[in-house]
């Protein structure tokens, strides 16, 4: 069989749809073929094990998690303040919401590092690089706040995005007159991040 990007990648979605519905446990190559309805053995000559469709599921939700670049560069024509900061976060809550099944596969792949030492090694590393990321790019916008102000942002949107995305009944009416997750992410900003 040919191996090209195209399959690979919709064998992958497959993957990440089998693994946010269920679990590490649920994740088989027969369950990958059969999400991406091609026959039986066919994720298997794509990848060599367990491990390496683990490693290639992070790779492939970062990239679907990713923003546009294109967007990214347009918000960065805006003042380097605090409503460009709220600007990057209703994009990232767009991103993350419209992808619930990519964030529950994170979530997933979080839990299974806690149990394969090989995959928490280096899914440690695509998270710290993910958040070193976003402190260099929030120091080189020169967005307002500096590291700091980046970690607790980075942890009080995990936060939100986990209750919004795993039990959303949580968040409503939890301040009254403050929508979820939108307000809450409002008031995430406005509490972390100074105006300029």
């Amino acid at each position: 069989m040919v191996r090209n990007p195209e399959r690979r990648a919709a064998l992958l979605d497959a993957a990440v749809a089998v693994l946010a519905r269920e679990g590490a446990r649920g994740l088989t190559f027969r369950a990958v073929d059969a999400e991406a309805g091609v026959p039986v053995g066919t994720a298997s000559n794509y990848f060599a094990d367990r491990d390496a469709l683990l490693h290639q599921i992070d790779t492939r939700l970062q990239e679907r998690l990713t923003p546009d670049p294109a967007v990214v560069e347009e918000l960065l024509k805006a003042p380097k303040d605090r409503s460009l900061v709220m600007a990057f976060m209703r994009d990232l809550l767009a991103r993350v919401t419209g992808d619930r099944t990519g964030y529950l596969a994170h979530l997933e792949l979080r839990l299974e590092a806690t149990r394969r030492p090989a995959l928490h090694a280096s899914y440690t590393e695509s998270v710290r690089g993910e958040l070193d990321f976003g402190m260099s790019f929030h120091r080189e916008a020169g967005l307002p706040g500096g590291d700091e102000t980046v970690m607790v942002l980075y942890l009080a949107m995990q936060g939100l995005l986990l209750e919004h995305l795993t039990l959303p009944d949580v968040l409503d009416n939890a301040l009254p007159g403050v929508p979820a997750p939108e307000g809450l992410m409002e008031r995430i900003v406005e509490s972390i991040v100074p105006e300029h």
